[in-house]
């Protein structure tokens, strides 16, 4: 059953008073119906939405022989007018969300196609609006974000109307782990934007000084040619933003992405130790961990192959030797992270070898990757399991894991 509106209805426009004399003149002359429909005509032509679509359920509701006011939900009406009710609500809720939609009042028209669980005809909408310079986009970000209905545009309209830092907030704020498409989109154009926005900055520093740099060059090769550009703790985005959005970057597969987030990561090594926002282990060597780690998962030996693959090798021995340490001060969350990177370069045995010695007896549920019990099942070492239960003081477990292991 439907409920007679939607919630959080707009402000009702102001009908010309002489309407109510127009409507009292019809109901005079030529009853209930004329009534109705002389204000179904007022409230069209003054585009006051709201109550037209009250003033198309009351036309049905007389038709009905029911009482005109609206004292309740439709489930108090008697059964046999049930439907005919219902079908009236959906006709007038897409009329005048339809009508909304024709006029680009967004926000109204969701407010009406929500309340009937029928989203289309506002995604197609919204995906074929381009807004204007001058337009209001925040509806828009809203219902297309906010709503779910179109989050990709929610996002772009937020970076290129607001900017980098408005749309690190929105994914820092949102919980897109459980949208692992619509996090990459988001996560690879900040990277993209702000890697555009560093290459011109530099490029212009370059040209303030007189001197320029090859097209051909990269973020790398521009500093690496040009230390000057960075002396006397000078820096050209900023830092707040480069951190957040190199560490959002590994969470991306390779690709040109993660090759940009690289060139990020060689300015950011080159920053005044005081800028390099430089965090918890495995990534207190800031720039330098994440750039170890972009390496790693650029140069994983899977299609299509990006990186050099001796990078592989040395990005993970210093994760493994962060987990060695941080794990000996009583810490496992290098070696979370350690495993994870090892899935991430295709090195299942490597990771459940790792996961044996640094998270036998942790409970996996707390974990940030696969623990002993998952990974071991992947690779069927049902030994492993029982060994994992046994440091966790967990006989069933233990018994369970060889049981396994024997059939």
């Amino acid at each position: 059953m439907y409920d007679d509106a939607p919630d959080d209805a707009p402000p009702t426009p102001q009908l010309d008073p002489a309407t109510y004399g127009r409507v009292r003149d019809a109901l005079e002359a030529d009853g209930a119906p004329a009534a109705i429909g002389t204000l179904i005509d007022h409230l069209r032509a003054a585009d006051d939405f709201q109550n037209l679509f009250y003033a198309l359920l009351l036309k049905k509701r007389v038709e009905l022989g029911v009482s005109p006011f609206p004292t309740g939900p439709s489930t108090e009406l008697p059964p046999e007018t049930h439907e005919p009710y219902e079908s009236a609500i959906r006709d007038a809720g897409r009329e005048v969300g339809g009508a909304l939609l024709a006029r680009r009042r967004f926000q109204q028209a969701w407010m009406f196609y929500r309340m009937l669980g029928e989203v289309e005809p506002v995604r197609a909408a919204l995906e074929a609006f381009e807004p204007g310079p001058d337009d209001d986009v925040y509806p828009i970000i809203e219902i297309a974000w906010q709503g779910g209905l179109l989050p990709k545009k929610g996002f772009d309209l937020v970076l290129d109307r607001n900017g980098v830092c408005s749309a690190i907030t929105m994914v820092s704020g949102s919980d897109l782990n459980t949208n692992p498409e619509l996090r990459d989109y988001c996560v690879g154009r900040l990277i993209r934007a702000l890697h555009a926005q560093l290459d011109e900055r530099l490029r212009g520093d370059l040209v303030a000084r007189g001197g320029s740099a090859p097209a051909e060059f990269t973020i790398a090769q521009i500093v690496e040619a040009h230390p000057e550009l960075l002396a006397d703790d000078a820096y050209h985005i900023d830092t707040s933003h480069l951190s957040s959005v190199v560490q959002m970057s590994t969470q991306l597969a390779a690709g040109p992405e993660n090759e940009l987030a690289q060139q990020l990561c060689h300015y950011g090594r080159r920053l005044a130790v005081g800028l390099q926002n430089r965090g918890e282990a495995p990534f207190d060597d800031g720039y330098e961990d994440y750039l170890a780690y972009l390496k790693v998962v650029a140069g994983a030996p899977a299609p299509p192959r990006v990186g050099n693959p001796a990078d592989v090798g040395a990005g993970l021995a210093v994760f493994k030797a962060k987990a060695e340490r941080e794990y000996e001060e009583g810490s496992t969350y290098s070696a979370q992270v350690y495993i994870n990177l090892l899935l991430r370069a295709n090195r299942p045995a490597e990771a459940l070898a790792a996961a044996k010695q640094f998270l036998l007896a942790e409970d996996e549920r707390n974990l940030i990757c696969p623990g002993v019990n998952d990974l071991a099942k992947r690779a069927g070492d049902f030994e492993a399991i029982a060994e994992a239960a046994k440091a966790r003081n967990d006989p069933v477990g233990y018994l369970a894991g060889l049981l396994a292991g024997r059939k």
